[in-house]
């Protein structure tokens, strides 16, 4: 199917139905979402599922889905880069994008469920991983993007990654403010973290090539609220013919003829961010091509070879293809997340959330 084009509330409940339960089908008694039956789990693609659970009404699958996490948790507050139930499946790196996230899906979930039990349970787990992530911020700014299996920082850092951190820190914050435990350090970390990124481009690709070919260097800055208003705009703008294949999607790499549909869904929720509202809905409508009948998606099309590559559907795909409906019919309470920024005050004010005592 393609062509489904939505707008603010009309969000497709019935047509997404089948695309929520194919996550719920391959999410593990123990909430472990794996990325399809029989695969690996890395921590932030099983947040990206858990988060489509969420937008489904799913909340208590969700719960569990974070429960599964703080409970693989290590005492640093990370996870390493993947797993197979509660053994280790890759244990040569963990990644502080990955460790990050575990904000922006708590905070989510909050934002859907209102369930202040979940916030505070969740709590510990956020502040020990956004300590361990911030740990490794350096001096300009920036943040490593990961340590190695004896806990030395890889060197480097990554424009997608640090974004995704970005955002995340921003949901950190609210958490925080809205457990009234704030981290006025998060505040300033996140500040020195989207200056280096805005303005430091040296201090990103420093030991290998430059990863400015793969498109979510291009908009995930966008995304994650780096860049707002006309600079936003001005950046997707710059490398739309780069990445964009009309009628089909976005290019992963720009110089692979292969587009992805995970990552046409967050150029979806960028464009929104953007306020390019006619072409995220132009963009999500060409998606549903790559739909499979039991509601899930491909990863995405080879264009040359004409084939569906890799040969698999994975959950974060599904979660991806939700998120993306969310933002543009504004479903649930949690649908601006990706669209725009929004910082909790810290001091008492009309605008500020009430407090949740955290116990």
């Amino acid at each position: 199917m393609s062509g489904l084009y939505l707008s603010r509330g009309l969000f497709p409940g019935e047509f997404l139905r089948p695309t929520v339960q194919f996550i719920l089908d391959c999410q593990k008694d123990s909430g472990e979402i794996p990325w399809f039956e029989g695969g690996y789990t890395d921590p932030w693609d099983h947040v990206e599922s858990a988060m489509g659970l969420s937008i489904g009404g799913e909340l208590a699958a969700a719960h569990k889905a974070y429960r599964w996490l703080a409970g693989n948790q290590l005492d640093d507050g990370s996870w390493w880069a993947s797993y197979r139930g509660e053994e280790i499946d890759n244990g040569s790196r963990r990644e502080t994008n990955f460790v990050a996230y575990i904000a922006t899906g708590v905070w989510h979930h909050y934002l859907i469920s209102k369930d202040d039990a979940f916030l505070r349970e969740m709590w510990p787990m956020v502040d020990k991983a956004v300590g361990f992530v911030l740990s490794l911020q350096g001096e300009h700014g920036e943040i490593d993007w990961a340590v190695d299996k004896h806990g030395k920082a890889k060197g480097d850092a990554l424009v997608t990654g640090c974004s995704s951190i970005y955002k995340s820190l921003e949901c950190a914050h609210n958490i925080a403010v809205t457990l009234g435990a704030e981290r006025e350090e998060w505040l300033e970390a996140r500040k020195r973290l989207g200056n280096a990124l805005r303005n430091k481009p040296e201090r990103f690709d420093r030991t290998w090539e430059s990863k400015s070919r793969y498109s979510m260097d291009w908009f995930y800055p966008v995304l994650a609220g780096v860049y707002t208003g006309k600079e936003a705009r001005a950046r997707i703008a710059a490398r739309w013919d780069e990445f964009v294949e009309e009628g089909l999607g976005c290019r992963c790499e720009k110089q692979e003829p292969w587009v992805t549909i995970a990552e046409s869904c967050e150029l979806v929720m960028a464009l929104l961010a953007a306020g390019e509202h006619a072409r995220a809905v132009e963009v999500y409508s060409w998606l549903h091509q790559w739909r499979y009948k039991d509601g899930s998606y491909w990863t995405g099309y080879q264009m040359v070879e004409d084939l569906l590559w890799p040969d698999e559907r994975p959950t974060w795909t599904t979660g991806a293809i939700l998120l993306a409906a969310d933002a543009l019919t504004e479903h649930t309470a949690a649908s601006h997340l990706f669209r725009e920024v929004r910082l909790l005050e810290t001091e008492a004010g009309d605008k500020r959330e009430r407090r949740i005592r955290a116990d």
